[in-house]
């Protein structure tokens, strides 16, 4: 066992008051989150001795030097240990086994960790288009015209033609995440949609529609991570740290070894041995959702189903509220809220809230341990990390 598995535990949850931010800077959205955690757990500013950030994309000064730090002075904060985590989506998995660790040994006792983002209020159409068109190897990808959602559009036609997965299959995730969508009051989009819905949208990139991708919104959120020792004197029940876990195969797709199967197989692997569980244990899983073919990728590569079955896992509804294994109780990125690098966080608290059982309609009964996985790049980066309650 870890020497931080089951001593560590997230005490503070905060993030924006809504997908929507407009006039807000990303260092003051923050500085705003962050309040709202430490306010969660009850705790002060001078407390923290710790913070993790992911660095900021738009409309502040702080992209070119050490956004933690920045943040730090902006908030009059004097920690111990300062990091900016640089891993791309897969970060807020990757920062809570960061954190913990550093409390394990001794560096430090409460770590901050906040990211949140205003891209829909800060950036123009035009620019987020071109961010997106310049995603990709500069020799052997971007010369030939591809984008994101392209990328992600070849994984799932070479799943289909592997596996005999379906169009309708996938949409099955898109119409999942919107039921729960719509028990979330602070999620964006909350009107029901249907399997034909997804299919009659917009070709976006063949197979994948338009309501087979992520939305764009503002937002973020930040999470408190202390001791167990010192969890239990604080205002919230703790959700501990049980296991977490990392996995690489590729940085480009042109370079990955294989197009159905990723470095989610020995992320997930590593953090369930971390925690001595299975897949079997988890009540419920947040797996990062940019767009509907990467949830049957990791539902597979995490050992939730077979290699393959992933189509058939969702078409029998397994990934909803009530069933076996309930994915995004809050809609996730289709349907919640995608802020770009900060859509993570939200399912790192999602899952935080999912374990204290405040989550009204939404809530999946009993839930005691949950997954929760991180996606950076074209499933080239991965993150796990599995969370409990004591």
């Amino acid at each position: 066992m870890s020497s931080f598995a089951g001593r560590t535990a997230i005490v503070g949850v905060g993030r924006t008051e809504s997908p929507r931010t407009p006039g807000r800077t990303s260092l003051s959205l923050h500085a705003d989150v962050s309040r709202r955690a430490l306010e969660d757990a009850g705790l002060a500013r001078h407390e923290v001795d710790g913070v993790l950030t992911a660095g900021c994309d738009y409309g502040t000064y702080c992209e070119e030097v050490a956004h933690s730090t920045v943040l730090c002075e902006y908030m009059g904060l004097r920690p111990r240990f300062t990091y900016t985590v640089d891993l791309g989506t897969p970060v807020f998995a990757k920062a809570v086994e960061i954190a913990a660790t550093a409390i394990a040994s001794g560096l430090c006792q409460t770590v901050l960790i906040a990211s949140a983002e205003a891209p829909v209020s800060r950036a123009s159409r035009r620019e987020a288009v071109e961010g997106m068109a310049h995603f990709g190897h500069p020799e052997f990808e971007l010369p030939y015209g591809v984008s994101i959602p392209a990328f992600y559009a070849l994984l799932a036609r070479r799943h289909m033609y592997e596996y005999g997965t379906t169009g309708e299959q996938l949409a099955r995730v898109a119409v999942a995440m919107r039921r729960h969508a719509a028990l979330n009051p602070w999620a964006l989009l909350r009107e029901p949609i249907t399997v034909e819905d997804v299919l009659a949208s917009r070709m976006i990139a063949d197979p994948l529609h338009k309501l087979d991708c992520c939305i764009t919104t503002d937002g973020g959120g930040a999470l408190v991570v202390t001791s167990l020792e010192r969890a239990r004197d604080l205002r919230r029940p703790p959700v501990l740290v049980l296991g977490s876990g990392q996995g690489f195969s590729h940085e480009h797709l042109v370079a990955a070894p294989s197009l159905t199967t990723f470095g989610s197989v020995g992320s997930g692997a590593a953090a369930f041995a971390m925690a001595g569980l299975g897949p079997e244990d988890m009540d419920l899983a947040e797996l990062y959702d940019n767009f509907t073919i990467s949830v049957v990728l990791q539902l597979e590569d995490l050992g939730f189903c077979g290699k393959g079955e992933g189509g058939p896992f969702v078409e029998a509804g397994h990934i909803e509220l009530g069933a076996r294994l309930p994915v995004n109780p809050h809609g996730g990125l289709l349907s919640e809220a995608h802020p770009g690098r900060p859509g993570g966080i939200l399912h790192v608290i999602e899952a935080v809230l999912q374990l204290r059982g405040v989550c009204g309609p939404r809530q999946v009964p009993n839930a005691r341990v949950g997954l929760v996985h991180g996606v950076g790049g074209v499933m080239s980066n991965h993150a796990t990390v599995i969370l409990g309650r004591e």
